[in-house]
């Protein structure tokens, strides 16, 4: 059934002349960098602490410092709910794609798909669907179902055509960790991710990036102060190079410094239980000017956005399609035990 819904990718490069164009969500991180007086200083600045991040881990081999840079590309996601309609497409997702320049070989690598992940549906689930169903309640509780269908489309995207004509390899997403959490060092450690921490309850968006496929595990790169999330669907340690997983490392860590100084630029690192928090003040801020009031509100007005052209419009369409879907895949479960 879910053949019905028509994928369709748009690219463009992320780099120093990079403008949003009218379509993009405007909460869209690197939107956010991309505009005001200090634009170019901004995406200058901000790529040229992602290379030499880049260039800080994959140390080898690489004397000074300065063999490779990372080009990135905004990859935007659009369905069509029915394929043979004329009506327009919906704006979906939107992800980054990372590629890494060799610059003492020339060649070209290609990164990971996925680290930055912003979603439309999501803006709806979180600003407007999970803040209503709160209102007027004494505790935090989520509505029924609550993440279910934005899983469901996710979902449907990794395994479409469109998807597999595209990327090799499955998406790895990469987001701060939570502060509502506590998370314990342990003793396994990687080369690259550094060392693993674990916590003793999923937060509010492991569940949702569940629900998405996708498991979720907590590295502190070297020399990083915090440790960083990442959710991935098949081996995060065995499935991506080390080149893959620095690049992911550099870019969303190079953007959570930006957007979560508290956190990611802090002046003191991580401690054996680790307890993350906006509120902290010992930390220093980079030479990038980022309005997080203004991405707050703009998720609501998004929120809302999506709910006016898409769930409201397609509602009886969308749950039987997302039921259907479950109950295919889960009956795809059973027989594959």
């Amino acid at each position: 059934m879910s053949k019905e819904f028509a994928f369709t990718i748009k690219r463009i490069d992320f780099d120093e002349n990079y403008t949003p164009s009218e379509n993009t969500r405007i909460t869209t991180n690197f939107a956010n960098l991309a505009r005001g007086e200090s634009r170019q200083q901004n995406l200058h600045n901000t790529l040229k602490m992602i290379d030499n991040r880049f260039n800080a881990l994959a140390h080898w081999d690489n004397p000074f410092a300065d063999r490779y840079k990372v080009e990135l590309e905004i990859i935007s996601v659009e369905m069509k709910v029915d394929a043979a309609s004329n009506a327009n497409a919906l704006p979906l997702i939107e992800i980054l794609k990372t590629n890494i320049v060799d610059q003492k070989t020339n060649e070209r690598i290609e990164g990971i798909v996925g680290n930055n992940f912003s979603s439309y549906v999501r803006d709806y689930d979180f600003s407007v669907l999970l803040l209503d169903h709160n209102k007027n309640q004494s505790g935090f509780s989520t509505p029924e179902n609550f993440g279910d269908l934005h899983g469901n489309l996710f979902k449907s995207f990794i395994e479409s055509e469109t998807y597999k004509a595209n990327f090799n390899k499955p998406p790895v997403i990469c987001l701060s960790v939570s502060s509502s959490k506590v998370y314990q060092r342990t003793e396994n450690q990687h080369p690259v991710l550094g060392v693993e921490y674990l916590q003793d309850e999923y937060s509010l968006t492991d569940e949702y990036f569940q629900k998405m496929g996708l498991k979720v595990r907590y590295f502190m790169p070297p020399n990083s102060v915090a440790p960083l999330a990442f959710y991935f669907s098949g081996d995060l340690l065995a499935d991506y190079t080390n080149l893959e997983l620095i690049s992911t490392i550099s870019t969303m860590e190079t953007f959570q410094k930006i957007y979560r100084p508290e956190i990611y630029n802090a002046n003191s690192s991580a401690g054996k239980s680790y307890q993350p928090s906006l509120k902290n003040q010992d930390y220093s801020l980079t030479r990038i000017v980022y309005d997080r009031e203004e991405r707050s509100r703009l998720a609501i007005e998004q929120g809302k956005f999506v709910e006016e052209q898409f769930i409201k419009p397609y509602r009886e369409t969308l749950e039987q399609w997302s039921a259907s879907y479950a109950a295919q895949n889960n009956s795809q479960k059973s027989y594959a035990h």
